[in-house]
């Protein structure tokens, strides 16, 4: 395939899909236009709405500087110190990513609330309330920090340490020599867990609403159905995809022009590991305290109530149906939206200006609208446009595509970053033709990428409700609506049975492959620190 062919190609793949994300923004388009657009105005400028902009940005900002500030001491513990049972802590502390936001803060309310499993253990009426925005805060960092720290480890587990090293000899303390040169390697992974983080809080519906915390999500969803204002809901969703302009906007300024692959395309040692000393004890604490708030305090409370719902002959336990729909039509989102995200990457990458920002950002689009409006969007092109796809499987997983573009966009941008690109150009000097290179060479560095953007998707995708319950076919449940009718309709414990499957199914899976990610970096390391002509301490004091 000629270049200017496989460019072509490659520009009208990227555009396609952006096109298909951006159907739900067309969707608000077209209702806002219906609604009229002075309306529109009034709505967007109203007092509500100003404070629902100031409660959600804050809540954004404010998740998303927390799960930095957690991720970066707890990516830097496990990949560049001899912190005990790193392998452990690898897994357990990105493990918080497969509770649901609004299972959590079920499980928080539950352990903490007012009248929570707490204020019983105490013997006391109640304890301070959660609601609001410290809890809604609290629960979506626990439960999102794990975006930042995924890919900030996958970036620093790669780090030639030569750079460190000759800042060091220059005279850098350790401080310096991390802000002036590791920060800087690290600013792609930050940049995108962060993005993901930020677009996420924008989006979440069902932490929010049980915390009972005002934003665009839950307001756009009362517009819906409580007062079935569908072109207020419009206006409230075209804000809400503006603000990810912005944001969006924002990252891509910020990584503008920046380079973090070698300049050569060997491989490279891996650091020496940092000895802890004396803060081995203060690291292991506080990863314990932080693993207890995000994954054991819910998962104790998820048995509690199962338990209680056993001992109350509840029909407790998920059936078979369930759990073969949630794994099936999960995988399925993963394997198409993994595929979808790499012609965007390439296309940006390859071919940057306008039309591939205008791209990226439409396929950024769909991830801050709330999965109602995405989901209600669809059902009018399924039933107008295209009634072959209305309530089937392929509308559910395209619904979920659209969702979650970004997750695989992000993890894939990220590896494609630190692809050498003398690699691919090298191939191509000795008559690879373009479509071998990609698959012989491109490809493989791109696996650890495509592994996590897939994962991420796959997680999420388990964990999506009302998309779920808008655009599943009929008789079709999954674990996630059958959670969230259960607890609507105040039967805790049969919530209990199909939760802590959710839970497990989307764990499970995840601590093998973090586990196995990481015995093949350690072994990576033990060949490449072997062929390397340096001295044979491993360890450096901290």
């Amino acid at each position: 395939m000629s270049r200017s062919r496989e460019h072509l190609t490659l520009r009208l793949l990227a555009s396609l899909v952006g096109l298909a994300a951006a159907l739900p923004f067309g969707y608000l388009v077209w209702r806002t236009n219906e609604y009229g657009w002075s309306g529109a105005l009034d709505v967007a400028v109203s007092a509500r709405s100003l404070r629902l902009l100031t409660s959600t940005i804050g809540l954004a900002v404010a998740v998303t500087a927390s799960a930095v500030a957690i991720s970066l001491p707890v990516a830097w513990l496990t990949v560049r110190t001899d912190l005990p049972a790193r392998r452990f802590w690898t897994v357990v502390t990105a493990l918080p990513l497969a509770v649901p936001t609004y299972v959590g803060a079920w499980t928080v309310i539950g352990a903490l609330g007012p009248r929570g499993m707490l204020a019983e253990i105490l013997g006391v009426g109640s304890i301070p309330s959660l609601y609001g925005f410290w809890g809604a805060w609290a629960v979506l960092t626990l439960f999102s920090y794990p975006y930042v720290l995924l890919t900030v480890r996958a970036a620093w587990s790669r780090l030639d340490p030569a750079l460190e090293e000759a800042s060091r000899v220059l005279g850098r303390s350790g401080t310096e020599t991390f802000i002036r040169v590791v920060l800087p390697q690290l600013r792609p992974a930050l940049t995108g867990g962060s993005l993901l983080v930020a677009l996420y809080t924008l989006s979440d519906f069902g932490a929010v609403t049980m915390l009972r915390y005002d934003t665009f999500t839950r307001a756009i969803y009362v517009q819906y159905r409580g007062a079935l204002d569908r072109g207020a809901a419009a206006v409230l969703g075209l804000i809400l995809v503006i603000l990810t302009i912005v944001v969006l906007s924002g990252e891509q300024r910020f990584r503008r022009s920046e380079v973090v692959h070698r300049l050569h395309g060997g491989g490279a040692r891996t650091a020496p590991l940092v000895r802890l000393g004396a803060w081995r004890a203060t690291a292991t604490i506080g990863l314990s305290a932080l693993v207890t708030l995000s994954l054991v305090v819910p998962v104790t409370v998820i048995a509690y109530w199962l338990i209680r719902g056993i001992r109350a002959d509840e029909p407790v336990l998920p059936g078979v149906n369930l759990i073969v729909n949630s794994l099936g039509v999960s995988l399925l989102a993963a394997v198409a939206t993994t595929i979808a995200a790499v012609p965007v990457v390439l296309f940006v990458r390859r071919s940057p200006g306008r039309l591939a920002n205008v791209v990226e950002r439409l396929s950024w689009s769909g991830y801050a609208l709330p999965g109602v409006v995405v989901a209600l969007a669809l059902v009018f092109f399924g039933a107008s446009v295209l009634p072959v796809a209305y309530q089937t499987i392929g509308m559910l997983v395209f619904a979920y595509a659209v969702l979650f573009l970004p997750q695989a966009i992000g993890a894939v941008r990220a590896s494609l970053a630190q692809v050498t690109p003398s690699i691919e150009e090298a191939s191509l000097l000795l008559g690879v033709p373009r479509r071998e290179t990609f698959r012989r060479v491109l490809l493989p560095l791109l696996r650890p990428g495509l592994g996590a953007g897939a994962g991420l998707v796959f997680l999420t995708a388990m964990k999506e409700l009302p998309a779920t319950l808008l655009l599943a076919p009929t008789g079709f449940s999954t674990l996630a609506t059958r959670v969230w009718n259960a607890t609507n309709e105040g039967f805790l414990g049969r919530a209990a049975g199909p939760a802590l499957a959710l839970v497990a199914l989307s764990s499970v899976p995840m601590a093998v492959f973090l586990a196995r990610s990481e015995l093949r970096a350690e072994q990576t390391a033990q060949t490449a620190n072997a062929g390397a002509a340096e001295p044979s301490e491993s360890t450096v004091t901290a």
